[in-house]
Parts: structure tokens; C-alpha cells; sequence
């Protein structure tokens, strides 16, 4: 019901005003974003590295062990189970699922064992110990290991329930965006 001392177009107009600024403030959030990823901010929502504001950047070299990278793995069946569980926000990788931020613990060539814990060349990589379920009580299946193709990366985090190349595998280094490099962030 219309207060008495509100005229009808008095009310119209002050819902008017208010559908602008919205639709104002809507448009400069939208014009931000989009600046943010043309510039090649990204925003990290998940634990697997530390939370918050992210730039991509480019690279110069081939990846190396060591470097942490935004990738976009393929829609391989084991990606499109992990996207069907929940483990992948959506996004513009193929498959629709947004890219992951991992550790490159391993590149085409190298040896990677895996049994409680991963293994690269002989060498344990600290904070790689297997889960045999996920948080919801389902199985988790780890990759069977072996020498990573060439051009190929093997991904890590050093978060315990992360879901990385443990359980999905290698994955093309085509699929490297880029650098993942923090501009704002905060661990959960």
C-alpha cells in the first residue's frame, strides 16, 4: 500500500532512480571484471593454493618443476568425474570448469611413483600423502604413475584434499594459461 504522503509518480521516479544506480553499479562491477581478466586477475575460491586475488602471467620458458601455474586440463573422463563431484568450480576451460591453480612437481620425462605418498625420480615430494576417499566418503582412485609423456605436466598442492594429478594424471602443457603469481591473498 501506497503511503499517503508518497504520490504515485513520486514512487515511481524513486524506483526508477534506484533501478539506474543499481543497474549503474551493476555495469561498473561487470566493466571491473572483465578489466580484472583482460588484465589477467583471477580469483581463487578454493584451498588448493592460498585464497583470493591471482595474476596470470605469461611465460617466457617451458614450465618447470616448481612453478605454480593456472591450467585448464582436458575434459578427460577422470576431470569430467571430479567436475560431476563437485572438485571444479565452472568456468571457460573446455568441459565448462574454471582453471585449476597447481604446483608443477613433475614435466615430460620424469619418473613418478606413486604409492602413500608421491614420488618424482627418486625424490618424495613433501605434503603428496593419498587420500583413499574425499570428504563426502566416496573412493578416490590415484593415478597408476609412471614416466610423464612428453609434454605433459604432472600437477601438485600441498593441500591435503586437494584434487590434483594424484588422481587425475598428467595433463597437457598446452592447457598452461600462464604464471600463477598472488596479487591479494590469504590462507584459509
Amino acid at each position: 500500500m501506497i503511503s499517503p504522503t508518497h504520490s504515485v509518480p513520486r514512487l515511481v521516479r524513486q524506483r526508477q532512480s534506484a533501478i539506474l544506480l543499481l543497474g549503474a553499479s551493476g555495469f561498473a562491477v561487470l566493466a571491473t571484471a572483465v578489466a580484472g581478466l583482460a588484465g589477467g586477475l583471477r580469483i581463487n575460491t578454493t584451498p588448493s593454493e592460498p585464497l583470493g586475488i591471482w595474476r596470470v602471467v605469461s611465460l617466457d620458458r617451458s614450465v618447470q618443476p616448481g612453478d605454480i601455474v593456472f591450467v585448464c586440463p582436458p575434459p578427460t573422463p577422470q576431470i569430467l568425474e571430479g567436475k560431476a563431484r563437485g572438485y571444479l568450480r565452472s568456468g571457460s576451460c573446455p568441459g565448462g570448469f574454471g582453471p585449476l591453480i597447481k604446483a608443477v612437481a613433475a614435466v615430460g620425462g620424469q619418473r613418478v611413483d606413486i604409492a602413500a605418498e608421491v614420488v618424482v625420480d627418486g625424490r618424495k615430494i613433501e605434503h603428496s600423502r593419498l587420500v583413499g576417499r574425499d570428504g563426502q566418503g566416496r573412493p578416490l582412485r590415484p593415478y597408476r604413475g609412471g614416466t610423464v609423456p612428453a609434454d605433459e605436466v604432472f600437477l601438485h598442492s600441498p593441500f591435503v584434499g586437494s584434487w590434483d594429478s594424484r588422481y587425475f594424471g598428467p595433463v597437457p602443457v598446452s592447457g598452461v594459461l600462464g604464471l600463477a603469481r598472488p596479487v591479494l591473498t590469504y590462507a584459509p
